[in-house]
Order: C-alpha cells, then sequence, then structure tokens
C-alpha cells in the first residue's frame, strides 16, 4: 500500500511505515495534479500539514483513498466532516508540537521584551557607526519574571506554554469557554514536578490584567481579537499570535501599533499567508516567524512516528 507524504514526513516516520510493509512516496505534487497522481500511483493514504489542501474534490476524485493524515493540530486544510462521510479516516497529532510551538511563543516574548526583533535589524546596518545610539534606544527592556501572561485557549499548546510561563515566574491566566478547570504539572530535569491549579476566567478580564496576551485556538469565523479587544488590553501590553492567520485582525493590529496601545507584537501566522501584508512585514514593532511552531525536528520526529502509528493501526 503506498503513502503519499505530499508535504513531507521525517525519516523516523518513514522507517516505521516501511517496517510495516507501506511504500512512502515523498513527492511534492502540486495541488491541481493531486488527484491525477493519486489516482496513478493507486494511493490510499495522504499526509498533509498546512500547505495541501484536502477538499471534496479530491475525495470525490479519488476512489483509492482510505485515509487523510495532518502533520500537526489544526485540520482546516481538510474537508473533515464530509472525508469522514465518505468513510475515510482522517488523523491528527494534536499533541506533538506543543513544546515547541510554546517554545516560540516564548521566543517572540523574549526577543519582544529585549527590542531583538528590531536590534537585529539595525545592528547589521548601523552596528558599527552607532553603537552608543542603539545601546540607548534597546536599554529600556523588561523581565518577564513576575508579569502576567494571559493565555487564549487552554488546550495542548496553551497547557504547554503555561508551563514555560510558569517556570520563568509569570502569573498565568487563561480563558477558554471549553476548559473550565485545569491542572497544570511543570516537570523538572530531576524527575521533580510542581502542580498548579486553575479557573478560566472571562477573555475581557484576562486582557484587562495580562501584560502579554498569546492566542492558542483553531481557525475562526471571526476574530477573537479584534479592535475591541485591543481596547480592553492594558497600555503597553503585547501579543503573540502563534495559532492560526485571521484569528488577530492585521488592520487593528497595525493601530494598536502605531497609538502605542501595545508596545509589540509577534506572528507566526498571518491572515493572507502565504502572502503577508507587506504593513506587517516592514513594522518595526513585529517579531516575525514564517508560520513554523511545529518546525523542529524533535516535533517533526515526533509527528512522523505518531501518524505512522495510526496509519498502521488503522489500516494494517
Amino acid at each position: 500500500m503506498k503513502i503519499l507524504a505530499n508535504d513531507g514526513i521525517s525519516a523516523l516516520g518513514v522507517q516505521e511505515l516501511q517496517k510495516a510493509g507501506f511504500e512512502v512516496l515523498t513527492t511534492k505534487v502540486a495541488q491541481e495534479q493531486l488527484i491525477n497522481f493519486i489516482n496513478e500511483n493507486n494511493i490510499v493514504g495522504i499526509l498533509v500539514r498546512s500547505a495541501t489542501k484536502i477538499r471534496k474534490d479530491i475525495i470525490d476524485g479519488c476512489k483509492s483513498l482510505k485515509l487523510i493524515g495532518r502533520g500537526g493540530v489544526g485540520m482546516d486544510n481538510i474537508d473533515v466532516a464530509y472525508a469522514k462521510e465518505k468513510g475515510l479516516h482522517v488523523i491528527n497529532t494534536p499533541a506533538a508540537s506543543s513544546e515547541s510551538v510554546a517554545e516560540l511563543v516564548f521566543a517572540h516574548l523574549f526577543g519582544g521584551v529585549r527590542f531583538l526583533y528590531d536590534a537585529n535589524r539595525n545592528m547589521p546596518l548601523d552596528g558599527d557607526s552607532k553603537f552608543k545610539d542603539l545601546k540607548k534606544s534597546y536599554a529600556k527592556g523588561t523581565e518577564l519574571r513576575g508579569k502576567t501572561l494571559g493565555i487564549i485557549g487552554f488546550g495542548r499548546i496553551g497547557q504547554a506554554t503555561a508551563k514555560i510561563a510558569l517556570g520563568v515566574g509569570m502569573r498565568v491566566i487563561y480563558s477558554d469557554p471549553f476548559m473550565e478547570k485545569a491542572t497544570i504539572k511543570v516537570p523538572f530535569f530531576d524527575g521533580q514536578s510542581v502542580s498548579f491549579e486553575f479557573n478560566s476566567i472571562a477573555k475581557n478580564t484576562l486582557l484587562e490584567q495580562s501584560d502579554f496576551v498569546t492566542v492558542h485556538v483553531p481557525a475562526q469565523q471571526q476574530y477573537v481579537i479584534g479592535k475591541e479587544e485591543f481596547a480592553n488590553m492594558k497600555n503597553g501590553a503585547a501579543i503573540i499570535n502563534a495559532a492560526r492567520g485571521g484569528v488577530v485582525d492585521e488592520v487593528a493590529l497595525i493601530e494598536a501599533l502605531e497609538n502605542g496601545k501595545l508596545s509589540f507584537a509577534g506572528l507566526d501566522v498571518f491572515e493572507s499567508e502565504p502572502n503577508p501584508e507587506i504593513k506587517i512585514l516592514m513594522h518595526p514593532n513585529i517579531s516575525l516567524t514564517p508560520h513554523i511552531g511545529a518546525a523542529t525536528g524533535e516535533a517533526q520526529d515526533r509527528i512522523g512516528i505518531e501518524l505512522a502509528n495510526q496509519i498502521i493501526a488503522l489500516l494494517k
């Protein structure tokens, strides 16, 4: 049986599938050529990340398909309900990339409070001629310790982010209408751990109390953070979006940065991805990454193995 990993899969995932007797194809097939390729090669399973879309046309046009796998959490690029209605297995890896995304959130936070997003642009240009000026410009950093991190969406990634925040010494609050209470266990390198109890609070209360806000929700029909929400945030607060483009209103974000309501933002995802708006890309107070939340070797290995194990269980 052939599996097409159209957006790639780790070597460990390939090995697991091959050991179980599957043939794994890692050819990158263009979206418009997928139906022909799947049919010509009698593909039984297709694995995607965020680039490839599996819509009704592919589901209807590829009779050999038995399984659709998403290497990651969100499945907004797959017509999940329709695929299941047609008898296909639809799988994903919701836990595999949580730690990697959470660490990226903190990369943006640490970089933001010490102006690294701007310093790394200006030091190569002016570091040799305006060193003292730059030093003065970036000399008003702040510490994360003791500050309040508000987490909107307290699933696996939100909780992984909370663990890092607690380790840093931050106060953590969260808002999630689907999780009234949560217990977070923070493990340490020597086997010891500390547990914390949390209760969800109203989103507006979170916004009013947070020094930093990070959003961890699936794709939505409307903005989770827009003009009204920015107005409710603390003056000088900051926001990180490593969830999905369209969760944060980018026009309202630019306005909040321009009028000084926010000190900085960190974006790993974008409304018009894969073509982010120039105003976002060029803004001096936005820390930018190109949708790499799950792009660590460790996360990709976990994703590959988890996908392989599910495929073997379902198709063998």
